[in-house]
């Protein structure tokens, strides 16, 4: 079975009004439960990423290889956060 790592999220930018109420310096677990804050319009755009770190993947255009940013779909009050594989 494949290691699964822990993985953070990390409000690192929001512009207008966020539904959910999320801010900037928000930070939460992203793993089986939903978590708090996250709409599912955000949970919707993370997931695939989180899964990707979750199983030790990358992304060929991030500097570091344990992190990526993402950003919500709502274009006039985006939410960008930025996910983290937490290695113990």
């Amino acid at each position: 079975m494949t290691e699964l790592f822990k993985v953070t999220g990390k409000v690192i930018s929001q512009k207008g009004t966020c539904e959910a109420g999320m801010r900037v310096g928000d930070e939460f677990p992203v793993g089986e439960l939903t978590p708090p804050n996250v709409c599912s319009y955000a949970l919707n755009a993370i997931f695939p990423f989180a899964v990707a770190l979750q199983t030790g993947g990358s992304f060929p255009w991030e500097k570091d290889p344990d992190r990526t940013t993402v950003a919500c779909p709502d274009a006039e009050n985006p939410v960008v956060i930025e996910l983290r594989r937490v290695r113990d």
